[in-house]
């Protein structure tokens, strides 16, 4: 027998504002993601029209939006009275080396951490991630300066590793907190040492929380600007601290200002847009197996 499905008035209205409701819903979504990000935008854009003007158009009062014409001269500005490209090597040393030793120190901490259920190591290291920079500062630098060592990079990958360390611990523990204790145990039982266990059980299924450790370290590490302006020398500064030399005493040029911020985000800005499926699932992953 075939069915009958019987549609009542009652049916239709409770349909209708069930639609209603969850087009209600989509629109507020929207407009509340749309009020979260368009002051990034806004920002973002402004700092644009900046870069593509010249020092006129960018002292006009009122302010002047659309560049007319557009100009790449505060681009060339920037390359040819800073050492920008240098300055660029310096950032890569310096973010890839403590984005490295992070993943070297934090992996297997997150992981000891974890299987250990070491709750108060864990709310340590959350301190140690949200103090801010200028508590390590002096003592790290007079520490480095009675080594000699500033001026180079080495205080500098150093001092990153207050800034990646505990990114990757924290993210790490999540991930591991949420795998099977079954197989590890089952290792173990088969002769492996807790060493290999971590390495060919843990290590491998922890991947997406690696992932994600690591471009959030690189991040973080590449915008950090006050370990860099304190503890760089001449040549060694990174480029955060580009920008801070393109002002001078005489007046703020702020085309070249804007150009240098571009320049310093653009990376990260790529690496975040090019690589935001991995993020959003190595996180959601975490956070449901930590939960």
């Amino acid at each position: 027998m075939t069915a009958v499905h019987l549609t009542t008035p009652s049916t239709r209205k409770a349909r209708s504002s069930f639609n209603a409701g969850r087009a209600a819903g989509k629109v507020g979504f929207g407009l509340a993601v749309f009020a979260l990000v368009s002051p990034a935008i806004l920002v973002f854009l402004w700092m644009l029209s900046l870069a593509l003007k010249n020092e006129v158009d960018n002292m006009a009062f009122p302010p002047v939006f659309l560049p007319n014409p557009p100009t790449t001269a505060n681009f060339y500005d920037v390359f040819e009275k800073n050492d920008f490209l240098g300055y660029a090597w310096n950032s890569i040393v310096v973010s890839f080396s403590a984005t490295g030793l992070a993943l070297l120190l934090g992996v297997p901490a997150g992981f000891g951490i974890a299987k250990s259920k070491a709750s108060r190591a864990a709310a340590l290291i959350m301190i140690a991630r949200v103090t801010p920079g200028l508590s390590y500062l002096i003592p790290l630098f007079l520490i480095f300066q009675w080594m000699g060592l500033t001026g180079t990079l080495t205080p500098i990958i150093i001092t990153h590793l207050v800034i990646t360390v505990p990114i990757v611990v924290w993210v790490m523990i999540g991930f591991f907190e949420g795998l099977p204790s079954e197989l590890e145990e089952a290792a173990l039982v088969d002769g492996a040492t807790i060493w290999q266990a971590f390495r060919y059980v843990a290590l491998p299924l922890a991947r997406p929380g690696i992932t994600v450790a690591t471009i959030l370290s690189f991040i973080f590490s590449w915008n950090n600007f006050i370990f860099g302006v304190v503890l760089a020398g001449r040549t060694t500064r990174t480029l955060p601290v580009a920008i801070y030399n393109v002002l001078t005493f005489e007046q703020v040029s702020w085309g070249p200002l804007a150009a240098a911020a571009l320049l310093v985000t653009a990376p990260v800005l790529l690496l975040t847009l090019l690589m935001q499926k991995e993020i959003v699932a190595g996180l959601t992953a975490g956070g449901v197996k930590g939960g």
